[in-house]
C-alpha cells in the first residue's frame, strides 16, 4: 500500500447527508452540524466560506471545491456579510436562527432544498455524518477548510452527482455515498499533490531512505511482530538511530506509530466487517482479543464492542 491509498483508504459514507442547495441572493446559512468533513461543489454561481474565528474566507465560483473538517462552524452565503437565514444542526436538522423549526418550508423536492430550483446559485453538498466514517489520520491530515479552484482541477463528477442526488430510486443512497467517497478521494488526491500541500510529518517522512522504509514496512504488514531493532535492520541503521531520526521526521516513536496504526486499521475492521474480535485483533497484530480491546480502550475511550455498535 502506497503512502497516499493508505491515506485516502478511509472515507466509507452510510447514508451521507447529499443535497442540491439552491438559492437567491442574498443568502447565508449558518453551519454548526459539528460533521467530520463535507464536501461543498459549486455546480452554478458564486459563494463565500466565512470559518469561525480566524480562519481565512474563501470564495467559490462554478467548478470550485471545498472541503471543511468539523466541528468548528462556519457561514456560506453570497456575500461575507449577508446575515444567515437558516441553521444546520447535527443530523442535517434545519431551523431559523432563533431555533425556531422550518417545517420544510426550504424543500424543494428529492434532496433539493433552497428557495427555488432554477436559482442562480446551485451548491452540491455532501456531509459525512459520523466521525468513524473518516479516518481519524485523514482529518489530522486536513487544514479546517481547503479549496480546490477549478482552473487546477477539474472535477469530472459534477454532471453525474447532479444527475444523481436527484433522483428517486431503490438503492440510491448507496450510489451517493459511493460517488461523494469517490469525490472526496479524487479531490484529496489532487490536493495533495500540488508542490505546497501541507501534507502530514508521516507523509513527508516516506520520502526520507531510513523513515520511509521502515513506515512502508509498518504499513505493509502491521501483524509482523515489529521492533525497533527489526525495523532499523531492515532499514539498515541501527537502532538508535532509526528511533531519532523516526521522532524527528514523524513526531513520535516507531512503537508509538506502530500502535496507532494498528489501532486504526482494527477501528476500520469493527465498522466495515463482522469480522471476530479475536480474528481483527490477529490481523492488527495484537496476541489476543483482550490485548487488542485493552488498547483499543485505552486509546479511543470505548471498548470496541461500543465502538462497532456506535459505527452501526
Amino acid at each position: 500500500m502506497d503512502a497516499l491509498a493508505g491515506l485516502l483508504d478511509g472515507p466509507r459514507a452510510r447514508g451521507a447527508f447529499m443535497i442540491r442547495a439552491c438559492f437567491e441572493p442574498p443568502w447565508a446559512v449558518r453551519v454548526e452540524d459539528r460533521a467530520p468533513l463535507t464536501v461543498m461543489l459549486m455546480a452554478r454561481g458564486d459563494a463565500w466560506i466565512t470559518p469561525d474565528g480566524d480562519g481565512e474566507q474563501v470564495r467559490l465560483r462554478p467548478g470550485d471545491l471545498a472541503i471543511a473538517r468539523g466541528p468548528a462552524p462556519y457561514t456560506c452565503g453570497d456575500t461575507p456579510g449577508t446575515a444567515p437565514q437558516a441553521l444546520i444542526l447535527p443530523g442535517g436538522e434545519c431551523r431559523y436562527p432563533d431555533g425556531s423549526a422550518l417545517n420544510g418550508s426550504m424543500d424543494l423536492g428529492v434532496r433539493t432544498w433552497g428557495d427555488r430550483p432554477d436559482a442562480p446559485t446551485v451548491m452540491l453538498i455532501g456531509t459525512y455524518l459520523m466521525q468513524g466514517e473518516i479516518s481519524g489520520r485523514l482529518l489530522d491530515a486536513l487544514p479546517p477548510l481547503l479549496t480546490l479552484p477549478a482552473q487546477v482541477w477539474q472535477c469530472p463528477l459534477t454532471p453525474l452527482l447532479m444527475e444523481e442526488v436527484v433522483r428517486d430510486e431503490p438503492g440510491q443512497e448507496v450510489v451517493l455515498d459511493r460517488l461523494l467517497d469517490l469525490l472526496v478521494i479524487s479531490a484529496l488526491r489532487a490536493w495533495f499533490s500540488r508542490p505546497d500541500a501541507a501534507a502530514p510529518a508521516w507523509y513527508r517522512a516516506l520520502g526520507d531512505p531510513v523513515v520511509g522504509r521502515a513506515l512502508r514496512l509498518i504499513q505493509d504488514d502491521p501483524a509482523h511482530p515489529w521492533t525497533v531493532s527489526t525495523l532499523a535492520a531492515k532499514a539498515g541503521v541501527s537502532r538508535a538511530a532509526l528511533a531519532r531520526r523516526f521522532t524527528e521526521l514523524v513526531g513520535e516513536p516507531p512503537m508509538a506509530y506502530l500502535t496507532a496504526w494498528r489501532l486504526a486499521l482494527a477501528a476500520d475492521r469493527l465498522r466495515d466487517t463482522e469480522d471476530t474480535l479475536a480474528a481483527i485483533a490477529r490481523r492488527v497484530g495484537y496476541g489476543s482479543a483482550f490485548a487488542l480491546s485493552s488498547a483499543f480502550k485505552r486509546v479511543y475511550g470505548v471498548s470496541p464492542q461500543e465502538h462497532r455498535a456506535r459505527a452501526a
